[in-house]
């Protein structure tokens, strides 16, 4: 079965929204193709955001998966037990699975902090079949004092 090409609409040049614009640069390496190969990703494609953002090496079995770089805000985030980093990484299997983006957003605690986040798993593909690396791509809030909490995910979009 041949799936489609990955729609490239570019997204608004002023994109506040550092996942977006990840995004809109992954679609960009991926224009014609499903998946944009990991030779493809550099720090130069995304700019001052590459401290928000790692890449993952995708093995089998999934539990042997594990991250290859990691940018600065997230690089000191893998020596902990509950990060953002490991956040994206238990959302690898339903990647793999739908063979698909992920965006999702939610409630997480980062170092006894709670907080709220963003993130984006983007997959990559030497072959332009198999998924063999996960460009992913967070940020972060501190929930406010008194700021109502709702569930550990709050949504979910597939691209």
């Amino acid at each position: 079965m041949e799936l489609p090409p990955i729609d490239v609409t570019s997204p608004e040049e002023n994109e506040r929204r550092l996942v977006e614009r990840v995004l809109g640069d992954w679609r960009k390496a991926a224009a014609g193709k499903r998946f944009p190969r990991l030779d493809e990703i550099d720090a130069w494609v995304v700019g001052d955001d590459w401290a928000n953002c790692l890449v993952m090496a995708v093995q089998s079995p999934i539990e042997l998966s594990h991250f290859v770089v990691a940018g600065e805000h997230l690089a000191v985030a893998l020596c902990a037990t509950d990060t953002l980093a490991g956040l994206l990484l238990s959302h690898l299997p339903p990647v793999l699975s739908a063979r698909r983006c992920l965006i999702v957003e939610g409630e997480a605690t980062l170092r006894g902090v709670p907080i709220l986040y963003r993130a984006a798993l983007l997959p990559l593909s030497d072959d332009g079949i198999a998924i063999d690396h996960i460009l992913g791509a967070a940020n972060h809030r501190a929930l406010f004092a008194g700021e109502p909490t709702t569930t550990r995910v709050v949504r979910k979009r597939w691209i």
